[in-house]
């Protein structure tokens, strides 16, 4: 198997944090979002991996040879922005026959077993993951028949299907997927200037491929600030983990704090990670996500994201307040 990271969007939900940094080495639940993704994929032993970056594709491959040393891995620049589809078959020249693929999106981390992945294909060609979803409007669906695919909607009106595509995908023959990537985009077959892959999948379908639909158990989204703690609040469950030094500080559970993080004097969590670096003093901090070598000091955070090297000081009060007053500060 090898698999197809696309890395290459900017992000710009994300700003400012993605400024500087490629969307993926975003901080959640004590790793970049990429790192979860990538642990994710190793159980199933593939022969490489092939990231589509952008400008920024130096910071990917210094993070994999940091972190995932052992990883056989390509790097490919999208030098023109043409959507999803164009991106994914800048991989066919890694592509030989007999290969299988798998293509993960990295705006969303997943939880799905995909040592099912062979069972699953018994009988079909290939698996696009979905999740039903309540806000159906908002998504690309499957509208799946005695458990095929047979249509592709997007953003429909109507309940015609609630099975939204993750962003994930699985294609025994990786050869005929990228046969049908050219096709589309040969065609001219876009939306608003940029070619997806719903188009290709369609161009597949209509040629007698068997794609099914199988649900994945959580679909966690980090391409934005509100849905980022979201996924930080959900990884976090059942890991109050403590790698760093918490002297005189109050913890409630989960928090997760880096090897190499300090706290002080604080009230920390729920749903907080620190990450390595950082140094958070005389603070109360919950529900925040907290990057690299940042300092923070006489704070009080909620619902917060701080990127790497942020200083972030205040000052303690001293009041002296009589009877029946009322003092609201509000930021």
């Amino acid at each position: 198997m090898k698999i197809v990271l696309p890395v290459a969007g900017k992000g710009t939900r994300l700003r400012p944090h993605t400024h500087t940094k490629a969307k993926s080495l975003v901080h959640v639940a004590g790793k970049t979002v990429l790192e979860h993704i990538i642990s994710r994929l190793v159980p199933l032993a593939p022969e490489e991996f092939i990231f589509i970056t952008d400008e920024n594709g130096a910071q990917i491959s210094d993070f994999m040879q940091q972190h995932f040393p052992d990883l056989n891995c390509s790097y490919l620049v999208q030098e023109e922005r043409l959507g999803p589809a164009h991106a994914v078959v800048l991989a066919a020249p890694r592509i030989e026959p007999g290969d299988d693929l798998l293509v993960v999106f990295n705006d969303t981390i997943f939880v799905a077993d995909l040592g099912q992945i062979s069972k699953l294909t018994e009988d079909c060609d290939g698996l696009i993951y979905s999740m039903e979803v309540e806000d159906y409007q908002r998504f690309g669906v499957n509208v799946v028949k005695d458990g095929l695919i047979v249509d592709m909607v997007e953003k429909p009106d109507t309940p015609i299907s609630r099975l939204a595509q993750v962003g994930l995908y699985y294609l025994k023959d990786a050869n005929a997927f990228m046969t049908a990537i050219q096709e589309t985009l040969a065609a001219g077959d876009t939306v608003k200037g940029e070619y997806y892959l719903p188009a290709v999948f369609m161009r597949m379908i209509a040629g007698g491929t068997r794609f099914k639909a199988p649900q994945i158990d959580a679909w966690l989204d980090c391409g934005k600030p509100e849905t980022l703690l979201e996924t930080n609040r959900y990884l976090l469950r059942g890991r109050h983990h403590v790698h760093g030094e918490a002297v005189n500080t109050v913890l409630i559970e989960p928090v997760h704090i880096e090897k190499g993080a300090v706290v002080r004097n604080c009230i920390l969590g729920p749903d907080v990670s620190v990450a390595r670096g950082s140094v958070v003093e005389e603070s109360i901090v919950r529900d925040s996500i907290i990057n690299a070598d940042s300092t923070v000091q006489n704070m009080v955070l909620h619902r917060s994201i701080l990127g790497d090297s942020v200083r972030l000081v205040g000052s303690p009060r001293v009041m002296n307040i009589g009877d029946h007053s009322l003092i609201e500060m509000v930021d």
